[in-house]
C-alpha cells in the first residue's frame, strides 16, 4: 500500500523537518491531515499569506449551549508545514478529521489536546528510564536535539509504546474511523503513486490498521451541521503567548518562541538567541545582569548539555543555565519546566521573565482577503455609527436617548468580553458613564470568536447573558449581576429572560446571602424610565422573600452578617423609593422591624439594622435610635449591633447632631467601658464604622473632638501610624502590668 503515515507531536520542529523532508521525497498525490474536514473546500483561506500564528476557530451553538474550539497553526506546526510542503509539491490536500462541533470531541476546546492527557503512566515510566522530569523534557531528549537520521524509527517506536495498552474511547474510534475512510479512498485514487498522512502519533498505529481494512473506497461526505445546530468555522490570528503550555494550552509543546528559532536556526542557534532575549528582558526591567553573568550562563548551559548527553543545548539546559548564573536567592516555588501548566503564584520574577522571554511575543495577523463572520462587520458598524473611538475617553449621559444607545453598545461588547472597552466608572446618581477606549492585539480573533454567540452584537450579546444566567445557577447575587447587565445592554428579550430565571431561583431562596444585592440591584433597575417588564413582580417576591428570611434569623450571640445587613439596605430601598403599587407592603416592613428591634433573642446586627430600617422610613426618630444605642445591647456587642444601624441609616445618623443624639450616645458608652470590654469591642466597632466612607469618617472624628473641646485636625485621627488594635492591646498589657506592680508592691516610692 503506497501509504506513508507520520505520526507527530503538534507543534514539534522535528516532526515539522519530517514532514517536510517526506513530502519532497516522495512527492505525493494526495496528503491528508489530522484538521477539520468541514474546512476542506475552504484551504485556500489558510494559505493566504498570513503571518503566523493563526487558527481554524470553529463553533456550534444549539438549546443546550455553545461550543468553541480552536485549531491553531504556527510556522513549526507539523500540520501547516504539510499543507504548505503538500501545496508546493503538486499534491491534493485534504483534512481528515471530524469537525471540531462533533460530539467526539467533548467539551474540548483544543483539537489537539487529545490523548496525550491519557498516556501520563507510560510517559512517567519513560521519565523514570530516561531520569528527566516530565514528557516535555523527554521529548526534547529523545527528539527535538537528536540528529533527524533515524528519527522516523524513534516516532514510530515512541508512538506505538505510548498506544500499546490503552483502550480507545468512543471518541477516538469515531474520529479513528473517520481518519481511516479518507485514508482508504486517498490509496484507492492513487493507485501506485505516493499518499501522505499527518496525525498525532496516539492515531498513527490505529489509522495503519483500520486503512488496510475492506471498507468504501470513496472520497467521504463533508460533514454539516446538523438542522438545529448554529455555526462555523473562520481562521482567525493567534499568539505565542495563547499557545504556550505555561499560559494554560492544552496541548503541544510550551515556550513556542523557541521552538520557532529552534524551526528555524537549529538549536546551537537558537540556544544563543534565547540567551539574548533573556538578556534583553531583564535588562529592559532595569535587573542588573552583567557581562560576566552572561558568560557564566552560556558556560553552565553548555555543560549541562554536555553532561545530559545533548549534541547541542535543549530548552531546558538554556534554561537551568540561566537559573544557576542569574538566581541567588533560594528558590520557594518549583521550576515551571519542572512540570507543566501555568506559573504558580510566588514564581520568581527573573524565572517570570525567562519563561516569557522563551514564550515569544509573536502575534498573527490576517490576510486582508480573509472571510470575516458577520459579527466582525456588525460590531465596526456599530462602533461607526455611534461613534466610539478607536482610542480615547468616552462620557455617556444616560439622560439622552442617542447617547444611551451608545452606552448599550458599550455594554454589549463588554458583556462578550472584548477587550479594548473598559467601564472606568459611573456617576453616583447612576446617569453618567465613564469608559476607556483602547486598541488590544487579540481584538480582532475575540470578536471572531465570540460570533459563536450570534451574527449581530445585540445577538450575540443576549446569548452570552442567557448562558450567564445559566452559569450563575440559583444564586440570588449572581443573577441580579446579570439582570443588571441585561437592562444595560438594552435587550428587551434576554432581560425578560432573565427576570424569569431570578424569580424563579428566588422562590427556592433559603438564606439571605445575595438577596439583598439583588433586592438593591432590582429597585434601581425598577426606578429607570426604561423599566423592563416583570421587574416590579420581581421586586415584590424579592421582597417578601426577605422579609421571611429575616424573620427566622435568630441568636443572641450570633455574630454580625453582612448578608443580614445587605438585605436590611434592601428593604430600605424598595420601601422608601418604590410605592404600594409595585406591590411592596410598606406596612409589612415596618412591622417586622419593630418586632425584630425590640426581641432581645435576635442577632445584635439585625436589632441596630432594624431600628435603621424604622428611622430611614420616618417611622422612628434620632431620640428611639440613641435610647436604643445605650441599652439594646451589652456593650462588648455594641459593634455589631451599629454594624446594622450604619448600614441603614448611615446618613440619618450624621444629620443627627442632637447633643443626645445617636454618636452622642456611641460615644459616652464608649468612655465608660473598661480597657479590657473594649479591647474585646473593638474588631465589631472598627466593622461598624467601616461603612462610613473616609470623608465621613472624618465628620464622626471631628464631632468625637468637638464634645471633648479639642481644636484640632480631625484627618490626624484616620492617619495612625500603628494599627488601633495593636494600641488597644498595647494599653490593656500595661495596665496588667501596672496591677501586678501595685499588688507586689514594686512601685517606686512604695515600702518593699
Amino acid at each position: 500500500m503506497p501509504l506513508t503515515l507520520i505520526g507527530v507531536r503538534h507543534h514539534s520542529p522535528a516532526c515539522a523537518r519530517l514532514v517536510q523532508h517526506t513530502i519532497d521525497r516522495l512527492q505525493p498525490v494526495h496528503v491528508l491531515i489530522e484538521g477539520p474536514a468541514d474546512m476542506n473546500d475552504r484551504l485556500d483561506e489558510l494559505l493566504l499569506g498570513h503571518e503566523l500564528p493563526i487558527a481554524v476557530f470553529s463553533s456550534a451553538r444549539d438549546e443546550e449551549g455553545t461550543h468553541r474550539s480552536w485549531s491553531p497553526f504556527c510556522g513549526h506546526s507539523p500540520e501547516y508545514v504539510a499543507m504548505t510542503a503538500g501545496r508546493a509539491s503538486g499534491a491534493q490536500v485534504r483534512f481528515m478529521d471530524l469537525p471540531a462541533w462533533d460530539p467526539a470531541f467533548g467539551e474540548r476546546e483544543n483539537r489537539y489536546s487529545d490523548a496525550e492527557r491519557r498516556y501520563t503512566e507510560v510517559q512517567e515510566r519513560l521519565c523514570r528510564e530516561f531520569d528527566v522530569d516530565n514528557t516535555d523534557v523527554l521529548w526534547d531528549h529523545m527528539v527535538e536535539t537528536r540528529d533527524d537520521s533515524d528519527l522516523e524509527e524513534r516516532l514510530t517506536a515512541y508512538f506505538d509504546l505510548v498506544r500499546a495498552d490503552l483502550d480507545t474511547s468512543e471518541g477516538d474510534a469515531a474520529r479513528e474511523g473517520c481518519m481511516a475512510s479518507w485514508l482508504r479512498a486517498a490509496v484507492a485514487d492513487a493507485g501506485d503513486r505516493h499518499v501522505v498522512g499527518v496525525c498525532g502519533g496516539f492515531h498513527r498505529s490505529a489509522l495503519l490498521r483500520l486503512a488496510a481494512q475492506p471498507g468504501p473506497t470513496t472520497w467521504p461526505e463533508t460533514p454539516v451541521l446538523p438542522p438545529d445546530r448554529v455555526g462555523g468555522s473562520f481562521v482567525v490570528p493567534f499568539s505565542f503567548r495563547r499557545l504556550d503550555a505555561f499560559d494554560g494550552y492544552a496541548s503541544g509543546m510550551p515556550s513556542p518562541g523557541y521552538y520557532q528559532d529552534l524551526w528555524e536556526h537549529g538549536p546551537a542557534e537558537a540556544a544563543e538567541r534565547v540567551t539574548r532575549w533573556v538578556v534583553g528582558r531583564l535588562r529592559r526591567r532595569k535587573q542588573l545582569v552583567s557581562t560576566a553573568d552572561l558568560i557564566a550562563a552560556r558556560a553552565l548551559t553548555a555543560g549541562l548539555a554536555r553532561l545530559r548527553g545533548h549534541d547541542s543545548p535543549a530548552r531546558t539546559d538554556v534554561l537551568d543555565g540561566l537559573v544557576s548564573a542569574l538566581v541567588s536567592d533560594a528558590l520557594q516555588i518549583p521550576l515551571p519546566w519542572t512540570g507543566r501548566g501555568r506559573l504558580r503564584v510566588g514564581t520568581d520574577p527573573v524565572i517570570v521573565e525567562m519563561v516569557a522571554a522563551l514564550s515569544g511575543d509573536s502575534v498573527g495577523r490576517l490576510h486582508p482577503d480573509t472571510p470575516a463572520p458577520p459579527l466582525l462587520h456588525d460590531v465596526a458598524a456599530e462602533l461607526d455609527r455611534h461613534a466610539i473611538p478607536e482610542q480615547g475617553e468616552v462620557t455617556v449621559l444616560l439622560t439622552e436617548d442617542r447617547q444611551r444607545e451608545r452606552s448599550r453598545v458599550l455594554h454589549r461588547l463588554s458583556v462578550l468580553a472584548l477587550p479594548g472597552w473598559t467601564l472606568r466608572g459611573t456617576s453616583r446618581d447612576g446617569l453618567q458613564e465613564s469608559w476607556e477606549c483602547h486598541p488590544h492585539e487579540h481584538r480582532h480573533a475575540l470578536i471572531v470568536e465570540a460570533g459563536a454567540y450570534g451574527a449581530t452584537l445585540a445577538e450575540a450579546a443576549g446569548a452570552r447573558l442567557a448562558e450567564l444566567a445559566e452559569e450563575a445557577g440559583g444564586s440570588p447575587g449572581a443573577l441580579g449581576q446579570v439582570l443588571e447587565l441585561s437592562v444595560r445592554c438594552g435587550l428587551d428579550a434576554a432581560t425578560r429572560q432573565v427576570v424569569d430565571a431570578v424569580a424563579a431561583a428566588v422562590r427556592q431562596v433559603r438564606v439571605l446571602d445575595g438577596m439583598g444585592s439583588l433586592l438593591i440591584t432590582a429597585t434601581r433597575l425598577l426606578r429607570r424610565a426604561d423599566a423592563a417588564q416583570g421587574l416590579p413582580a420581581l421586586v415584590a417576591a424579592s421582597a417578601s422573600r426577605t422579609l421571611w428570611l429575616l424573620e427566622g434569623e435568630s441568636g443572641q450571640a450570633a455574630p454580625a452578617a453582612p448578608a443580614r445587613q445587605v438585605a436590611l439596605v434592601g428593604l430600605r430601598d424598595a420601601a422608601r423609593h418604590l410605592d404600594a403599587g409595585v406591590g411592596i407592603d410598606r406596612t409589612a416592613v415596618v412591622d417586622l422591624a419593630r418586632r425584630l428591634a425590640d426581641d432581645p433573642s435576635r442577632p445584635a446586627d439585625l436589632r441596630g439594622g432594624c431600628v435603621g430600617l424604622l428611622w430611614s422610613l420616618e417611622c422612628g426618630t434620632g431620640g428611639e435610635a440613641a435610647a436604643a444605642a445605650r441599652s439594646a445591647t451589652r456593650p462588648t456587642r455594641l459593634g455589631d449591633w451599629l454594624a446594622g444601624l450604619f448600614a441603614v441609616a448611615r446618613e440619618e445618623v450624621l444629620l443627627d447632631d442632637a447633643e443626645d443624639g445617636v454618636l452622642a450616645a456611641v460615644d459616652a458608652t464608649l468612655t465608660r467601658l473598661l480597657d479590657e470590654d473594649f479591647l474585646e469591642a473593638l474588631p465589631a466597632l472598627r466593622q461598624a464604622f467601616a461603612w462610613f466612607p473616609p470623608r465621613e469618617r472624618e465628620q464622626v472624628a471631628a464631632l468625637a473632638l468637638l464634645r471633648r473641646g479639642v481644636r484640632g485636625s480631625a484627618s490626624s485621627l484616620l492617619r495612625a501610624s500603628v494599627d488601633p488594635v495593636l494600641v488597644a492591646t498595647a494599653r490593656a498589657v500595661e495596665h496588667r502590668v501596672e496591677d501586678l506592680l501595685v499588688r507586689e508592691h514594686l512601685l517606686a516610692g512604695e515600702p518593699s
